[in-house]
C-alpha cells in the first residue's frame, strides 16, 4: 500500500509530501513513476513529491496519513532508512591515506 502524508514541509519556495509504501521501494519506485516524479525525489526509503502532484497521488490511490503514521509504517515494515545508517555514495567519500610503517 501506498501513503502519503499533507503537503507541509517547505522547501525551495513549495510545500511538499512525504510518499512511502509499506511494502517495499520496488512498488515505492513504480509508483513514483507512474505518478511522474522524478527518480532524484527519492530520499532513502520516500519519495519527495510537490504540493502540485497531491492530488493525483490519492487519485492513483495513495492513501493520507499523518507523518507520525508514516514512520511508524516505515519502521513496522522494516523499510525506514535513517539518515545515520545510511552510507554516502561512494564518490563523496574520500580514499584513506596510505599508512606508513
Amino acid at each position: 500500500m501506498l501513503y502519503l502524508d499533507r503537503p507541509a514541509w517547505p522547501w525551495r519556495g513549495r510545500l511538499w509530501s512525504h510518499l512511502i509504501s509499506d511494502v517495499s521501494h520496488a512498488e515505492l519506485h513504480a509508483f513514483a513513476e507512474a505518478l511522474g516524479a522524478p527518480r532524484r525525489g527519492f530520499d532513502r526509503d520516500h519519495y519527495d513529491i510537490p504540493a502540485d502532484r497531491f492530488a493525483a497521488a490519492v487519485w492513483l490511490g495513495a492513501q493520507v496519513l499523518p507523518s507520525r503514521e508514516l514512520v511508524r509504517l516505515l519502521r513496522d515494515a522494516g523499510l525506514r532508512r535513517p539518515k545515520h545508517l545510511v552510507s554516502p555514495p561512494r564518490h563523496l567519500v574520500s580514499p584513506r591515506p596510505p599508512t606508513t610503517r
